[in-house]
C-alpha cells in the first residue's frame, strides 16, 4: 500500500510502498477514506517537535476516518464494515500521551489502510460524511475543547478569536452555537466573509479597531507570539486568554499587565473522546458545518506546504483510496 512516511527533517516527507498492517489483539484494520491536513505535521516534518515522535519511520496523519477493514482478536464492541473515526488521547486534561497517539506514536491515516486500538475509535452518524468526521478529530474538536470548557463561552459572553483558518473559523462556529457574542481577528482580510458565515458579528485585522469592546475571552488560534501580546492587552480584567495555535515556540509577555489586571492564560490542546462524540452529533444535526477541500492523494506535500503557508480556507482533506 502507498503512505506518506516520515524520518526526520532532512528527508521531509516520503511516499513509500509499505504492507499492509496486520490488526493486533484488541485493535481494528482500517481503511482509510478520508484524512484530514493539520498544521501540526508541518511542525513535525520541520523537526520543532521531535518529542512527539515516538516512532521512526512513521506514517503521518491524525485526522482519519473510515471502514473497518479487519478485526483482531478480543474485539467486540466493533464489526467489519463499521464506519468509524480515530480520536487522539484526551491530552487537554491529562498529560501528552504521544506514545498513543495516532500519527505520532503509532503509524497515521496518510496511508491506504492503518490499524489502531479501539480505545481510540468513534463511530461515525450515518448522515456524517468521512470527511467530515475526519478533521472533526482535531480540527473541530481542538476548537470545541477550547471554547466550550477553556473559554467557557455562553450567552453572556463576548469573545475574539484570533486567526481564521481551519480550527480558527471551527472556533467562531462553536463560539456562536454557544450564544457568545463572536468577533474575528485576522490579518488577512479575505477570511472575513468565512467567519461571518460561521456566526461572527463583525471581523477586524487588528483589536486597535475595536478599542470600544470589552472581552471575557480570548482565543488565540495562530499563537506567533504578537498575537498572544495583543490578546492580553485587549481582554477585559480578569478575563481568558486561552492559547490554542503554536505558531512559535516561545514569546514574551507583559507580566505588569497579567498580574495588575488579573489576566488568565490557558493552553487548550485537543479534548477527550467523548467530546469528540459530542462534535460529531453537532455535525449530524447540521449546526457544525466545515468548510473543507479535497486534494489529490498525490498532493499531500505540496497541501502541507500551503497549510504552512496559511493558503488555506478551511481544512483540506484527502482520500488515500480514491
Amino acid at each position: 500500500m502507498k503512505a506518506y512516511q516520515w524520518e526526520d527533517a532532512a528527508t521531509g516527507l516520503q511516499l513509500r510502498d509499505v504492507p499492509i498492517p496486520t490488526p493486533q489483539a484488541g485493535e481494528v484494520l482500517l481503511r482509510v477514506e478520508a484524512a484530514g491536513l493539520c498544521h501540526t505535521d508541518c511542525h513535525i516534518i520541520g523537526g520543532h517537535v521531535d518529542d512527539w515522535v515516538r516512532k521512526r519511520p512513521i506514517t503521518l496523519g491524525h485526522e482519519v476516518a473510515g471502514i473497518i477493514n479487519k478485526v483482531g482478536s478480543e474485539v467486540t464492541r466493533f464489526a467489519v464494515g463499521d464506519r468509524v473515526a480515530v480520536s487522539l488521547p484526551g491530552h487537554s486534561t491529562e498529560e501528552p500521551d504521544w506514545d498513543n497517539a495516532v500519527g505520532m506514536g503509532f503509524d497515521g491515516g496518510y496511508a491506504e489502510y492503518m490499524t489502531v486500538a479501539t480505545r481510540y475509535v468513534v463511530p461515525i452518524p450515518d448522515n456524517v460524511s468521512f470527511e467530515q468526521a475526519a478533521v472533526a478529530g482535531d480540527s473541530i474538536l481542538t476548537a470545541y475543547h477550547a471554547v466550550v470548557h477553556e473559554a467557557e463561552v455562553d450567552s453572556s459572553k463576548t469573545v475574539a478569536v484570533i486567526g481564521l483558518g481551519g480550527v480558527g473559523l471551527n472556533g467562531v462556529r462553536v463560539a456562536a452555537l454557544q450564544g457568545g457574542t463572536v468577533y474575528g481577528i485576522d490579518i488577512d482580510e479575505r477570511k472575513f466573509d468565512g467567519a461571518l458565515k460561521q456566526g461572527a458579528k463583525a471581523c477586524f485585522s487588528s483589536f486597535d479597531q475595536v478599542p470600544h469592546v470589552k472581552f471575557d475571552a480570548i482565543l488565540d488560534f495562530a499563537g506567533v507570539g504578537t498575537t498572544t501580546a495583543a490578546a492580553v492587552r485587549a481582554v477585559k480584567a480578569g478575563g481568558r486568554v486561552i492559547l490554542v495555535g503554536m505558531g512559535v515556540p516561545t514569546m514574551e509577555l507583559s507580566i505588569l499587565a497579567i498580574v495588575t489586571r488579573r489576566i488568565q492564560i490557558r493552553g487548550s490542546l485537543g479534548a477527550s473522546i467523548p467530546e469528540f462524540s459530542q462534535v460529531l452529533e453537532l455535525i449530524s444535526k447540521g449546526q457544525i458545518d466545515p468548510v473543507l477541500e479535497e486534494i489529490p492523494f498525490t498532493d499531500v506535500v505540496e497541501g502541507l506546504k500551503r497549510v504552512e503557508r496559511s493558503e488555506v480556507n478551511g481544512r483540506l482533506f484527502t482520500r488515500p483510496n480514491k
